[in-house]
């Protein structure tokens, strides 16, 4: 198809500016002016200039006045300024805080706070297997410097159970190996534990965060996480029966390691050693605390009963009654004295002999935490940014849970903390707007923590249980919605998915079940990454134009022995690899679905024309195999013809030699052009 001849650009004359010479002699009405008054009325102008410190004449030959060093420093103010708030977030809200938003963020805190600590003593005891302190330790610092490093301005960053219970089996297996796991030394041994555990999840996290790795939450599958979250929720279920039934003394004799043994050991004893009143308060508890939840749920637009926090409430309640009745007397095993400084100085550089010796045995654990516990900070973290309409960089909360754990691990024997959905939640509810809501919250916990636990000492280590099985619930809320819309949509990869984790964790272990269930997910995204996205094109009757055959009923494929295909991505060495297969597949069967033991239902194509208009680049393994492609075909005698092919692409075609084997009459403008080339006769 002929093309019409565009007339070439003129370029302008060297000579010819914006403003001619002639121009600059020209006074303010057009007259003439002589040379002698403007050269003066140029002197003139240029002191003035100077004098106010802005450009002379003589700038544009390369002197510059005061005026543009003083606007190039201070852009250069702005452009530090700006870096600087951009690694420090909070350098850029703290300035515009108001006494407006002090209330809303005081109560959030407040509420917060309230819910946190007896959840923190709780993950800390009875999933961590450590001394309460540390989970206090672990709700307030994490969260005092990701509060000033995060780009969240709801998230809370403090213990989960899930990371708390694949901590404490860490623990348990370790110290399985001790002639007494519950002594002294037992204890030292678990603090090390932790310590080398939150560690490693904090640089972990930063270390993926400084390499851009924030994607992470976009390719690892919702299925993945659903399954994890409720074979968390079975195996805490099953951890806290044993305490809310009053077995701890037998447990610690009989040993149960894995959860399909500590699920016998229940079946064998609940009904016959379990202690009458430890079970009796555990169950009073739980149904108190899911009926004031019900309550709360139900007047939620009262304002004064939807903030009651009633964790605290049954806390304080069972301790005043432990107190008074001195159920300790009937086996009920209580919180007991708590020493805030658990061993040495208050902070101890975590880099030790003592804690690097499990550094081995304990990085599995560390990198499935920090990947569930990145995952699991982002839901909460976009969801609320959603809510509230700001935006959130997953990169920058990378580096700020990072930096939060490492200050963490400072402390012996903190826990990894990360960001929950429903503390963040509640936190927004309540009216905080910055995370300022979460300094007042670490505030409150340190002040809990040096002068309110003696005040805890009668606490009833079977309500603490209870407060962990109330979590289960919120865990498993959305699992039955998901599984029956997996059915619905017949999403079996996604079914098998839940199904694996879920088996695995609950069979074998948490790490491996993730794990496995990490390397099938990553897998499927290699494999669908690999297949070329191409389409078969046929001519729309009466026109020139070309269309995909499965997409336009109309098209039609008019061009004997033609095969036309358009690349609808980039190539790459990834989706490369399989380009000939797909040609082959395309080439014999068409676009319809086929087992590859299917007689052929198309003929072998005599040429083969590529549309590329949506390849953006191609890199240089895809070079490579697309040139060997061509070599093939031209064996077989097909003709190749490249089309829609963009300057970055043909540039790396020339590179390779696709260009110089392939001849210039190969590469055309478009399909018609390639077409008439095919059937001279008929355009």
């Amino acid at each position: 198809m002929a093309h019409p001849v565009q007339p070439k650009e003129r370029h302008r004359p060297s000579n010819l500016r914006s403003i001619s010479t002639t121009s600059s002699l020209m006074g303010v009405e057009g007259v003439m002016t002589p040379r002698s008054e403007v050269s003066e009325r140029e002197q003139l102008l240029e002191t003035d200039i100077e004098r106010l410190g802005g450009i002379s004449r003589d700038s544009q030959y390369g002197s510059t006045s005061g005026r543009a060093t003083d606007s190039k420093a201070l852009r250069g103010r702005k452009k530090l300024k700006k870096r600087v708030q951009y690694y420090i977030p909070s350098l850029s809200w703290i300035p515009k805080y108001t006494s407006s938003l002090i209330a809303g963020d005081l109560l959030a805190g407040l509420t917060v706070a309230s819910m946190l600590i007896p959840q923190s003593v709780s993950y800390a005891s009875s999933l961590a297997k450590l001394s309460p302190v540390t989970g206090l330790f672990s709700a307030s610092i994490p969260g005092i410097v990701y509060a000033f490093l995060g780009t969240s301005r709801h998230l809370n960053v403090a213990p989960e159970a899930a990371l708390s219970l694949l901590l404490g089996q860490a623990v348990d297996d370790i110290r399985h190996g001790m002639d007494n796991p519950h002594s002294d030394k037992g204890d030292e041994l678990g603090l090390a534990v932790a310590t080398i555990i939150t560690l490693q999840v904090g640089l972990l996290s930063f270390i993926f965060g400084f390499f851009r790795l924030g994607f992470l939450d976009v390719i690892l599958s919702r299925a993945l996480l659903r399954g994890f979250i409720a074979a968390m929720a079975v195996i805490i279920l099953i951890e806290q029966l044993i305490p809310m039934l009053g077995l701890v003394p037998m447990e610690r004799v009989l040993h149960p390691a894995t959860t399909v043994e500590k699920l016998l050991f229940l079946v064998e004893n609940m009904f016959t050693h379990s202690n009458p009143t430890t079970t009796l308060i555990s169950f009073v508890a739980l149904g108190t605390l899911v009926l004031m939840r019900a309550i709360k749920k139900c007047f939620k637009k009262y304002w004064f009963i939807y903030r009651i926090p009633e964790v605290l409430v049954v806390v304080v309640v069972s301790t005043i009654l432990s107190a008074e009745f001195r159920w300790d007397e009937k086996g009920v095993d209580i919180l007991g004295s708590v020493k805030v400084i658990t061993s040495g100085s208050f902070f101890q550089f975590p880099v030790r002999s003592s804690n690097m010796k499990f550094l081995r045995r304990t990085t599995s654990t560390a990198v499935v935490s920090a990947v569930v516990g990145y995952l699991d900070s982002m839901v909460a973290g976009k969801q609320a940014a959603s809510r509230f309409g700001y935006a959130i960089s997953p990169n920058r909360e990378l580096v700020a849970l990072g930096a939060a754990n490492i200050a963490g691990s400072l402390i012996p024997g903190t826990l990894p903390a990360f960001g929950s959905i429903t503390r963040t939640r509640i936190n927004g509810d309540v009216g905080g707007n910055t995370q300022v809501a979460s300094l007042v919250c670490s505030a409150v916990i340190l002040l809990a923590t040096f002068y309110l636990l003696p005040f805890l000492y009668y606490l009833p280590k079977c309500v603490l249980a209870s407060i962990i099985t109330l979590v289960v619930f919120s865990l498993l809320q959305e699992t039955p919605h998901d599984l029956i819309y997996y059915w619905r949509m017949s999403a079996w990869m996604d079914l098998l998915l839940v199904t694996l984790t879920f088996v695995l964790s609950i069979v074998w272990n948490v790490e491996v079940g993730i794990v496995v269930s990490l390397i099938i997910s990553l897998l499927l995204v290699v494999r669908r990454s690999s297949i070329t996205r191409m389409s078969i094109l046929g001519r729309i009757p009466g026109t020139d134009r070309w269309k995909s055959i499965n997409e336009n009923p109309e098209a039609e494929e008019d061009v004997s022995g033609a095969l036309i295909v358009r690349l609808r991505e980039s190539l790459d060495f990834a989706n490369t690899a399989q380009l000939k297969e797909r040609l082959r597949r395309l080439e014999l069967y068409g676009v319809d679905k086929s087992h590859p033991s299917d007689d052929p239902r198309r003929t072998q194509a005599t040429v083969l024309v590529f549309h590329m208009a949506d390849m953006d680049n191609c890199d240089a393994s895809a070079c490579q195999i697309f040139y060997e492609l061509i070599e093939e075909y031209r064996n077989r005698n097909v003709g190749i013809f490249i089309t829609h092919l963009r300057s970055g692409p043909l540039k790396a075609f020339e590179k390779a030699g696709i260009v110089k084997l392939l001849g210039a009459d190969a590469f055309q403008d478009n399909v018609a052009d390639a077409v008439a080339r095919i059937r001279p006769n008929q355009w």
